[in-house]
């Protein structure tokens, strides 16, 4: 059993004390003593020539201090991208510059043209509206394909294409899998599309940046996932600001989902305009402005194709996508559907060939990169989707057809470049099917029909690759970073502890979990262990946290420090106990001389390390201090078995969702309270891009839904309580913890579990669907039931 508040225990967040009580310290609570405060103008149109800007009586207008235009940001860097994708080819991709401002044309509507800063946000606000921008319209470019013809409008003329690359995996594989589809005894196609959408934090993006004259030093306070990032990119790309004089402070955060993983031209325009102000100077996000500032994810146009033999054993796979980048390159926004789809397409099973195109296309929408889950998703609802339509096509079982295919040995190499370390994906489907009553379904179907509806059952198995890692394969993969993490640990004269993480959170609880660990390890109250992250001036060079990398990696950068300060307490130890440290154990907080009675407690320890009166001086030194970089192995590979119960009203086409569970294998749990809460914040959001979210344009390059007036989202009453386990658990085998990550899990198995789900429904129903794309609103899902009718109808 797990000791109270150590690993494996559910102890109560720490930090939802000051959430709840309306204490947090948001980017927005933060006011500086004369700041001052900026407001954008930016385009509203989709494509156009700036014939110019008229800012003059805008500039007379009480409280301006100035109107910034590109002009201003002449010598300054653009935006950096920060991962190189290389075509099939051997060619780099195409890579256009992303100014600050709008530089001469308008990519997208929301593109920032110009920033009024005036001593107050309404005067600024005001200032902007009497801002005139005289604008050439263009046409734009919003569908993937048709950007891709020879006459399609250019959203980058320089660039003489609307192709960012054209990228193949694996090569080698390529003629190998059309031969297998080309005589396979079975092929099933699929064509799919992954809607577009908007992450839509609680909290907007917010930017306060200043600028100390007597130090020549800056400060932004920032939203963000990865402050070390921030100013790594801020400082090296755009601004030339040294890193010694740039500090990045990500206070709490109110959610992020991947969309604040990135540099923004926002963070760059605070962090400029004060120095060229002599003031602080303020930015805060509307709603209506992140749903076209904020990077926006998903949004690929893919064809499956899957192989089988006669038994349904799987021979080849082979996929071709369109991958909507937007009008720019954001920050990982490349890798996204190349490096952390491709080499998720084999899933779960031991398809022995698979070959996946990706052509990434610019069009004039707001940029897209990560959203939670980032490239598995799609990989799995691809793969989820044409197996399930596989199984229909040969008259086998869903869930038979998966486990014929299981991969059952361990470490087991895809074709598509990396090694499963580890999993048990029958005992999930065992653990999926005990759990939601799999068994009961048929009488339930029956129950259904008597009332005149559609039951369905959909099933889905997913696994992703989490902590991204190591450094020099991604290096190798165009990363133009580093993927490791950091922790310092210090430990004071009274035994407790402060420990300083490259890791932020954002709302997944790292001031408990990571309090649990490092308390575990020592024995003591994780009460006593004060986690610190997200301000550069105090914590260790760190990569931030996305990709479920907290625990993986950030918390074995905390093991291997806590290591190293135990290593060195154990020689203290010793040495007031007069006796070798090899025969130290600690446990529960004391050093006992293995195999007596003889002990000294861990506050006595740190005392010495400080009031060195008695101390191996010529052996080590004052102190109690260590610092670890942990650069991971491999990723790590959670994986589950998704169950999704619904209901189908013919008339109406709205689908109601019964039940829901999720088996998953997270490896080793540290708090399985906080480890539940993250798998239904990942469910909710999958079903709402399942169900309801979908980021729309017009033609001409309007976004239609821009508020919550057209972009639903899903509530409570839209979903059943979820059913979760996760005790089917695989420890992962390279890290020192056995985790594997569990952030992503569920936006990124129930998509096609919902969706597996109403398509059997309506098959029960006698529809001929074989496809809904998502959103599956029910006007999607009626039309698909009257254009299909009824079998025997």
């Amino acid at each position: 059993m797990p000791k109270d508040g150590g690993i494996g225990d559910s102890p109560k967040r720490r930090e939802d004390v000051r959430f709840l009580t309306g204490t947090g310290r948001y980017s927005d609570d933060i006011n500086i003593y004369n700041q001052v405060y900026a407001y954008f103008v930016r385009s509203d149109v989709a494509h156009g020539r700036i014939a110019g800007i008229d800012a003059e009586a805008a500039a007379a207008m009480p409280g301006v201090l100035r109107i910034f235009t590109a002009r201003d940001f002449e010598g300054v860097g653009g935006i950096p991208c920060g991962w190189q994708i290389t075509s099939r080819d051997g060619s780099v991709m195409n890579e256009p510059k992303h100014p600050v401002l709008a530089d001469g044309k308008v990519r997208h509507v929301g593109d920032p043209i110009a920033v009024v800063v005036a001593e107050t946000l309404a005067q600024a606000r005001d200032a902007a509206e009497a801002v005139v921008i005289d604008i050439e319209d263009l046409p734009a470019i919003m569908d993937m394909r048709a950007a891709l013809t020879p006459d399609a409008p250019l959203v980058h003329e320089d660039m003489g294409t609307n192709l960012c690359y054209d990228w193949g995996f694996v090569e080698d594989n390529r003629q190998a899998v059309d031969d297998a589809i080309a005589h396979a005894h079975h092929v099933t196609t699929l064509e799919l599309r992954n809607n577009r959408l908007v992450a839509n934090p609680m909290e907007p993006r917010v930017a306060l940046a200043e600028w100390n004259a007597a130090a020549d030093e800056y400060t932004l306070y920032t939203t963000s996932q990865n402050p070390h990032v921030i100013r790594l990119l801020m400082g090296a790309f755009v601004l030339g600001i040294p890193e010694h004089k740039l500090r990045v402070v990500a206070p709490d955060v109110g959610g992020g989902f991947g969309s604040k993983i990135f540099h923004y031209a926002e963070e760059a325009f605070c962090t400029f305009a004060a120095k060229a102000l002599r003031r602080p100077v303020k930015w805060v996000s509307s709603r209506s402005e992140a749903f076209m500032s904020d990077a926006h994810g998903r949004d690929h146009v893919t064809k499956i194709e899957l192989a089988l033999d006669e038994n349904g054993k799987f021979l080849a796979l082979r996929t071709e996508t369109l991958a909507n980048m937007g009008a720019y390159l954001s920050t990982f926004a490349p890798s996204i559907p190349t490096w952390l789809h491709g080499t998720l397409m084999a899933g779960n099973y031991t398809t022995p060939l698979i070959y996946v195109n990706v052509k990434a296309v610019f069009t004039n929408t707001v940029p897209v990169d990560a959203y939670r889950g980032a490239g598995r998703p799609e990989a799995t609802y691809q793969l989820e989707r044409v197996v399930d339509k596989a199984a229909r096509e040969m008259g086998i079982d869903p869930v038979d057809l998966r486990r014929r295919n299981f991969i059952t040995e361990f470490p087991y190499a895809t074709p598509v470049a990396v090694e499963y370390d580890t999993g048990d994906y029958h005992a999930t489907m065992d653990k999926l099917l005990a759990l939601s009553d799999h068994a009961g379904f048929e009488a339930r179907a029956e129950e259904s029909r008597r009332r005149g509806m559609l039951r369905g059952f959909g099933i889905a198995h997913y696994i992703e690759a989490c902590g991204i890692a190591p450094s020099n394969l991604v290096g190798q993969l165009g990363a133009r970073a580093g993927l490791y993490e950091s922790a310092t640990v210090r430990v004071n004269a009274t035994g407790s502890i402060s420990v300083m993480t490259g890791s932020h959170s954002h709302g997944q609880g790292h001031e408990t979990t990571f309090a649990q660990v490092v308390g575990d390890m020592i024995g003591i109250d994780p009460a006593q262990v004060d986690i610190i992250h997200g301000d550069t001036a105090r914590t260790p060079m760190g990569m931030g946290t996305y990709g479920s990398r907290s625990i993986a990696v950030g918390g074995s950068a905390m093991v291997r420090a806590t290591e190293k300060i135990i290593a060195k307490a154990k020689k203290i130890a010793a040495h007031l106990m007069e006796a070798s440290e090899h025969d130290i154990e600690l446990k529960d907080g004391r050093f006992t001389i293995a195999g007596t009675d003889r002990s000294v407690a861990w506050g006595d320890v740190t005392l010495a390390a400080y009031v060195p009166h008695n101390y191996p001086l010529e052996e080590i030194e004052p102190g109690l201090e260590e610092t670890a970089f942990y650069d991971p192995a491999n990723f790590t590979y959670p994986s589950g078995a998704y169950g999704c119960e619904v209901e189908v009203d013919p008339q109406t086409g709205k689908v109601t969702v019964l039940s829901f569970t999720a088996a998953d294998d997270f490896g080793n749990v540290i708090n399985p309270m906080i480890v539940e809460g993250q798998v239904h914040g990942g469910l909710a959001q999958g079903f709402g891009q399942a169900m309801m979210e979908n980021c729309a344009y017009d033609a001409d390059g309007q976004l239609i839904s821009a508020s919550y007036m057209d972009y639903a989202m899903p509530r409570a009453a839209d979903l059943p309580m979820f059913t979760v386990d996760s005790t089917c658990a695989t420890p992962c085998t390279h890290n020192p913890l056995g985790v594997k990550g569990c952030g992503e899990a569920g936006a990124i198995g129930s998509p096609p579990a919902f969706v597996n789900a109403v398509i059997d429904a309506l098959q029960r129903g006698g529809h001929d669907v074989t496809h809904i794309d998502m959103p599956l609103t029910p006007d999607r899902v009626w039309e698909a039931m009257q254009e299909r009718g009824v079998r025997d109808a």
